[in-house]
């Protein structure tokens, strides 16, 4: 039986486009390549997905006490649209402008190569 690992973060509050395009970078790699690869990339995004990749490290882990960290790899990335919060701004003539501020669900699913 193939040993897996996952860790969820949800409503995080990054929109859901932004989030997907860290995570595709990052998709089929290994899990050790993949930590270099967040830690220095730019984009505001990847500080969630380091964290959350960590947390999947430490699961699988915990999962199995003797288990090779290198021999990790992403088996799976996915990102899902969370609730949206509408907040409204005044615009021209008293009318509304509505702002939405999305939020993110984040799952990362390891497995062994």
């Amino acid at each position: 039986m193939d040993m897996e690992s996952r860790a969820i973060l949800k409503y995080a509050k990054i929109t859901p486009r932004k989030a997907r395009r860290v995570i595709d970078l990052i998709r089929g790699k290994r899990a050790s390549d993949a930590l270099v690869l967040l830690k220095y990339m730019p984009y505001r995004g990847s500080r969630h997905i380091e964290r959350l990749l960590k947390s999947a490290m430490a699961n699988a882990e915990k999962k199995e006490r003797h288990i090779d960290i290198d021999k990790l790899k992403i088996a799976t990335a996915i990102v899902g649209q969370g609730p949206v919060m509408k907040r409204m701004e005044p615009r021209a003539m008293g009318r509304p402008n509505v702002i939405k501020k999305r939020t993110s669900h984040i799952t990362i699913i390891l497995a062994r190569e």
